[in-house]
């Protein structure tokens, strides 16, 4: 498929290079570098030029979405960056951006990385991006106003992956929790004895994303119940896809989604 510059792109939609640029970092034309230089596809190309007139209708969650994880893959912080503030601009709301458009992202690179359509470095690279994309994210969930309680939100030993219990976290925030995130690969004698530090906690979340990670999490929720007896813990991630395994692994509760995760929570303090 023939590649084109930015310049030679520029020059047959008739607009100054700095648009087509603008296109790229806000993920509206697919792009890659190559040698340091930025290179798009012709049907790309013919693709922005087809659908330019329809550009100010509202796009769906899966469109902006797409384009992000365009984003990741080629490691583009600005461009991501770009593609959310647009997104919010046009009307997503922060908690949106994380349900519909950085989670399905992530996991869709994820699922490629496990079928070999991506390299083990460019999901690296699209995590590292997501991370500080997320810390960009993180102002917009705060919450003046008295605390509606402590939530604790960790993930059991071994567990790598931070992203999900981030987004949770934030979600929890503009909901008007405090929240004390441990991110990932937590010991479980270090989190039993935090848990018990907190007056006001009101509940545990626990976020497992291996497929393996059933008796790491199982042995977590134990420790918890143990730990904070009168406190609920609830369970959600690839680790935990029904609620049978939620019930099976001994949680108070199963949150599917980091919205479901807000509601149990929600429904701990009435």
């Amino acid at each position: 498929m023939p590649s084109l510059t930015l310049q030679e792109a520029a020059d047959q939609l008739g607009v100054h290079y700095m648009t087509v640029y603008r296109y790229v970092r806000l993920g509206r034309l697919p792009a890659r570098k190559s040698g340091g230089t930025w290179e798009v596809d012709s049907a790309d190309l013919e693709g922005l030029r087809r659908g330019h007139d329809r550009s100010v209708r509202p796009r769906k969650p899966a469109d902006w979405s797409q384009r992000l994880e365009a984003r990741l893959l080629e490691g583009d912080e600005a461009g991501a960056w770009g593609v959310l503030e647009a997104a919010l601009a046009s009307g997503t709301s922060p908690a949106d951006l994380y349900t519909e458009v950085i989670g399905p992202a992530v996991t869709s690179v994820g699922t490629r990385w496990h079928e070999g359509e991506v390299t083990v470095a460019e999901e690296h690279l699209a995590t590292s991006v997501v991370l500080r994309l997320i810390g960009r994210m993180g102002p917009r969930f705060a919450r003046k106003g008295r605390s509606k309680g402590t939530v604790v939100v960790t993930t059991p030993p071994g567990e790598r992956h931070a992203i999900p219990s981030l987004m949770v976290s934030d979600l929890l925030r503009g909901a008007g929790f405090e929240v004390i995130d441990l991110g990932a690969d937590v010991p479980i004698d270090a989190l039993t004895g935090i848990v018990q530090k907190f007056d006001e906690l009101v509940a545990v979340c626990v976020s497992s994303t291996r497929f393996d990670g059933t008796t790491a999490l199982r042995r977590t929720v134990r420790a918890l119940k143990k730990a904070v007896p009168d406190i609920p813990i609830f369970v959600g991630g690839a680790s935990v896809p029904t609620q049978e395994v939620a019930d099976d692994l001994g949680a108070t509760g199963w949150a599917p989604t980091g919205e479901g995760a807000v509601e149990l929570v929600l429904g701990v303090v009435g």
